[in-house]
């Protein structure tokens, strides 16, 4: 296909989800490249000794805290400078009673190695229902993607002023904005004092949707076919790319996002893992993890559509597995591997990528 054609394509998908997407919106993959990360540090002495660990923010106020850590007999839970719950080497804890927070963090104590320190992924804002924490994930060699340096988001027109001082408190530093300009001037980025607003916009165009999916095949075609835009696509490289060199260069207090949150970002943050060793089956979950958080504005979207409208449209809102598999099915056959992507693609070469491993990186 044609890139002009393959483009357009892209930005129909895409822009059709926006669009959707902004109707109800709160006030066979390649495989494993076994070289991929021999910039990685391979001989890793895994002074963090948990295998598995999350906070996970109930409805009631309260939060449960999981954890794996083997060869570890007692791990200690603080919160505000106090312990709040002691388990074994693998155990689930509830805590409740701790005071409101923007982001309430938890230490992970264990009786040996290094602690963890989390959060809930989702970042809870009245303007999104998308925004969270890139990191918070175990690498392949016994590493943790650090939590509260990089997030992701859907669309930032509609944050609120609460929303932009609780993003001040947290530090956001550096807006990168994956939208096309149609969606940047329906809806501007609303951004914390002294933000920077950088523009790397992934299809390169206005986005304008000139023909919609007549049936469910086209619309999942559509959406495969964006996806492997994203990878290969010229305007989707140099966006990607200026993403990753302001994160190489300084990556605390990073942001970046479209309007969903979910297709342009959904590549971003699965670039990102990737690139710093996180196995893929986490990077799909991760992934998958937008039809979570978007279920409720997705329901209502599709409620508002005729029966047959809604299946059609469906797929546009979805994140679905096989998307992501097209991401990575481009990446090797465009690319071969997964480095020489990095490095091709996004101008990451070896010393850059230890860079950004050192600022998002412990243990």
């Amino acid at each position: 296909m044609p890139n002009k054609t393959r483009v357009n394509a892209a930005a129909y998908a895409l822009a059709a989800a926006a669009l959707l997407t902004g109707v109800c919106a709160p006030a066979a993959a390649a495989a494993p490249d076994a070289g991929a990360h021999h910039h990685a540090h391979h001989h890793a002495s895994h002074r963090i000794p948990f295998t598995a660990a999350q906070v996970t923010a109930e409805d009631d106020g309260s939060y449960r805290i999981t954890w794996d850590a083997p060869g570890v007999r007692r791990v200690v839970v603080r919160a505000d400078g106090r312990t709040v719950a002691v388990g074994g080497s693998s155990a689930t804890v509830n805590v409740r009673g701790l005071p409101a927070a923007d982001r309430q963090w938890f230490d992970l104590v264990p009786d040996r190695g290094e602690g963890l320190h989390l959060a809930d992924r989702l970042v809870k804002l009245q303007g999104t229902v998308n925004f969270r924490d890139a990191g918070g994930y175990r690498t392949e060699d016994g590493h943790w993607v650090r939590m509260g340096v990089v997030y992701r988001s859907d669309a930032l027109n509609n944050l609120t002023d609460a929303d932009l001082a609780k993003l001040q408190r947290l530090g956001i530093a550096v807006d990168y904005d994956l939208r096309t300009a149609s969606e940047r001037t329906s809806g501007p980025d609303r951004l914390p004092a002294g933000a920077r607003h950088v523009v790397a916009d992934v299809l390169g165009g206005s986005g304008a949707v000139s023909t919609m999916p007549t049936s469910p095949q086209a619309a999942e075609q559509m959406m495969v076919g964006a996806e492997k835009y994203m990878v290969s696509g010229d305007t989707a490289k140099t966006a990607y790319s200026s993403v990753f060199a302001g994160l190489v260069e300084d990556a605390d207090g990073s942001l970046y996002h479209c309007t969903a949150g979910k297709d342009r970002t959904g590549w971003a943050s699965a670039t990102l893992l990737t690139a710093l060793g996180v196995p893929r089956e986490t990077v799909m979950a991760d992934y998958l993890a937008s039809n979570d958080y978007r279920a409720a504005a997705n329901a209502a979207t599709l409620a508002a559509l005729p029966p047959a409208q809604a299946a059609i449209y469906k797929p546009l809102l979805d994140v679905r597995a096989e998307y992501l598999d097209s991401g990575f099915d481009e990446v090797a056959q465009k690319y071969g591997t997964f480095t020489a992507y990095e490095k091709q693609a996004l101008g990451l070469d070896s010393r850059e990528l230890h860079r950004l491993k050192a600022q998002l990186l412990e243990g």
